[in-house]
């Protein structure tokens, strides 16, 4: 029994991270349902989607309500990361691809994860701008969107992630997005990809109905809170403080995986 409150109290946390910074569900819920709850990787990776998705989904109406919601915007990276989740799923439940390789490619996500989160967008310089204009400037910036939703999309549905760290620099750099509406926005592609990424591991593995019930509804408990914050806290503050902290998460994972220092 405390188990199960320890882990849910963890998912009002999902919530809570992915309302205010618009990110980091995931990477927080993998390793919730595997190391506190004891769910096989794949099948974590594939309940992670569905919360992270639903949740997303809810969280979407209260950064509308602030005007921080660009439907065009998510409407050019949303089909490209809907059908890359898809694509990723149905690659991550191949034999070849086995759960140690996932794991790996898990935490290597993290710690990237982590970069990008430390190093948040209100960070990024008008060089930065510049240079990323320059870079692109021959070609179109919905073909860039389209190129990275894709790319975005398959490693959520290999790994499970979100990718809220990526997509709002993109949104960012790419399709001149603030800040606050890029977080808004993400949401909206995150809950359309996490939808078809489940979709793709439909068949594969077996769900625990109850748990992604209850998972669900107090992660939606923490979006609400989260997403309702945005106007009171400075969302970039607590990003940074989000990526060390999963830092020291994929470090933990390391530990007991045995990838890097032994055996189970």
């Amino acid at each position: 029994m405390l188990i199960w409150i320890l882990g849910h109290f963890f998912a009002v946390c999902i919530g809570i991270s992915l309302g205010l910074i618009g990110g980091g569900g995931s990477i927080l819920a993998v390793p919730i349902l595997v190391y506190v709850l004891g769910i096989g990787l794949k099948t974590a990776i594939a309940i992670s989607l569905v919360i992270v998705g639903t949740v997303s989904f809810i969280g979407i109406f209260p950064h509308w309500r602030q005007g921080n919601v660009n439907f065009k915007t998510a409407a050019l990276f949303a089909p490209g990361a809907m059908f890359g989740a898809f694509l990723g799923a149905r690659i991550a439940v191949l034999p070849e691809i086995t759960s140690t390789l996932q794991l790996t490619l898990f935490i290597a996500t993290m710690f990237v994860a982590a970069y990008f989160m430390i190093r948040s967008a209100s960070d990024l310089t008008d060089l930065d701008l510049e240079l990323s204009n320059q870079k692109h400037q021959n070609i179109p910036p919905w073909l860039i969107i389209s190129i990275e939703g894709l790319g975005v999309g398959i490693l959520s549905g290999l790994v499970g992630i979100g990718g809220g760290f990526l997509i709002i620099p993109a949104l960012v750099l790419i399709g001149n997005t603030p800040i606050k509406e890029a977080v808004g926005t993400s949401l909206v592609i995150i809950a359309l990809k996490s939808i078809t990424g489940f979709i793709g591991y439909l068949g594969s593995i077996s769900l625990d109905i109850n748990l992604i019930i209850s998972f669900t509804l107090a992660a939606s408990l923490g979006m609400l809170i989260g997403a309702n914050s945005t106007q009171y806290i400075e969302a970039n503050d607590m990003k940074k403080v989000f990526g060390y902290f999963v830092i020291l998460i994929a470090i933990f994972m390391l530990s007991k995986s045995g990838l890097v220092f032994g055996s189970w």
